[in-house]
């Protein structure tokens, strides 16, 4: 039973990973698009690199913890 527990945790650690990383893509898109735009919406840029660096520390955080599981 522990087994197909994990199994189940290791396969949403998966889905989350995936649907994080593709979030992460189109924000790191969005800070490019932002970042070529300059000097334009400026006052923009610190909020859109805060937050696309932390889901890509978030990311990090959950690849670590699956590497861990498998």
């Amino acid at each position: 039973m522990a087994q197909t527990e994990e199994t189940t945790n290791i396969e949403e650690l998966k889905k989350k990973i995936k649907r994080l990383n593709s979030k992460a893509g189109q924000m790191k898109m969005d800070l490019h698009d932002l970042a070529e735009g300059l000097p334009t919406d400026y006052e923009n840029l610190m909020g859109v690199a805060e937050a696309t660096y932390k889901i890509y520390c978030e990311l990090n955080e959950l690849k670590q913890q699956l590497k861990t599981m498998e």
